[in-house]
């Protein structure tokens, strides 16, 4: 599955749009697991697309709830960066309550996850570029979008979804991608249909 968009960099000294091109290859719906790499074109101080490939955590309450647990993410962390979801809105009190654990999101129109890169693909940890953090994702069902959140420990700002944020600043990034899948009818992993 392959998703488009652009990554918007917003700082104190100015604001700048990264294309960005993210490929899920592989997903184990029993375990809550699935995979891909991100593209970042268009880099600041990149002389190259820059490519990571990334482990995700599928929220199914199964594997996975809405307590990251590691990554030096607290509870009031993921409250903080799940409640800028609309989509979450409707979840945060039994979350807040028990963790969400009494939820069956398995036919909720929305699917969260947190997406962790491991690795830089294509070019050095020198890229100045960082991977340090963790994204915190949503997948619309219904029109294929992904939207997300991006932690840093090491941060002072919260930062949404974007894949990459530039070594010593501290700027604002969003990170919206449409499905790029030609012909589709509903959006597929390997072995789930999500109508």
């Amino acid at each position: 599955m392959a998703f488009a968009g652009t990554q918007n960099v917003s700082s104190l000294q100015k604001d700048e749009a990264w294309k960005v091109n993210v490929r899920i290859q592989g997903c184990d719906l029993d375990n809550g697991y699935l995979c891909g790499t991100m593209e970042a074109l268009n880099v600041p101080l990149a002389d190259t697309p820059v490519v990571t490939f990334w482990e995700g955590e599928i929220v199914d309450n199964k594997n996975y709830t809405f307590f990251t647990g590691k990554w030096e993410a607290t509870p009031e962390d993921d409250i903080r960066h799940w409640s800028k979801f609309p989509s979450f809105a409707p979840l945060l009190s039994q979350v807040e309550a028990d963790g969400g654990k009494s939820l069956d999101l398995s036919n909720y129109p929305y699917i969260f996850m947190r997406w962790k890169e491991q690795y830089f693909v294509n070019v050095g940890i020198d890229c100045g570029l960082t991977i340090a953090g963790f994204y915190y994702v949503c997948f619309s069902c219904s029109d294929g979008s992904i939207n997300g959140f991006y932690y840093d420990p090491n941060s002072r700002f919260d930062i949404v979804l974007t894949n990459f944020w530039l070594t010593n600043c501290s700027p604002f990034q969003k990170l919206e991608l449409k499905c790029s899948n030609e012909k589709h009818l509903g959006f597929t992993f390997s072995s789930y249909q999500l109508q």
